[in-house]
């Protein structure tokens, strides 16, 4: 792999991994919700089910959804209905005043967040993009180790300020009318992150 290229891949797993996304909502809120701590796993979750997803994609999963006609619109419409129902539980859930490291419900696990990313639209788009783009023809195996190994070190410190954006409004959120607005807005939000993948804007 080129320098150019190493560069361009790195700028590309920074953006796509830091801009808010379905992960990235999820995070602070649940940072919001449960603390930084509780978070940690859904973090790692992510971060790891993620470069996980990368590899897989790299290794062939694509040449297996080109065989079944009808797999990736089939993906993406479960994608969209797991989506919203996590947007409604997240949007109903009962405001509790938030104690240190306490709330109600439970955080996402590390399993729930690993296997999250294979319905997550905007992963499988990452993934695509990054198997697709930045894995050089001349040396694919090692490009495909390198793409993932980059994304794994960009994507845990993306994933980890959004927990902690989520945590220092804690205290703003201490009041539970506050915090059922902002669980709302966070729903609203995470909804409206599915606007590309349905109209294809």
């Amino acid at each position: 792999m080129t320098q150019s290229l190493f560069l361009a891949l790195a700028a590309f797993a920074l953006v796509s991994s830091i801009t808010p996304g379905p992960n990235n909502l999820m995070l602070m809120a649940s940072g919001t919700n449960f603390g930084f701590a509780r978070t940690v796993p859904h973090m790692l979750g992510v971060a790891i089910g993620f470069t996980l997803m990368i590899v897989l994609v790299g290794a062939g999963l694509v040449t297996v959804i080109g065989l079944v006609p009808g797999a990736l619109v089939a993906i993406k419409w479960l994608s969209i209905a797991y989506l919203l129902y996590l947007a409604w539980k997240i949007a109903t859930a009962v405001p509790k005043p938030l104690v240190a490291g306490k709330a109600g419900g439970k955080p996402m696990t590390f399993v729930q967040a690993a296997l999250f990313q294979w319905i997550n639209p905007k992963a499988w788009t990452m993934a695509l993009t990054a198997v697709s783009a930045y894995i050089p023809a001349s040396d694919p195996r090692n490009g495909l180790a390198i793409v993932a190994l980059v994304f794994g070190a960009i994507n845990l410190p993306s994933v980890g300020l959004w927990a902690a954006m989520g945590v220092s409004l804690r205290r703003f959120l201490s009041d539970p009318r506050r915090l059922r607005v902002f669980n709302v807005v966070a729903a609203l939000t995470l909804v409206a992150t599915l606007y590309p993948v349905v109209f294809g804007h």
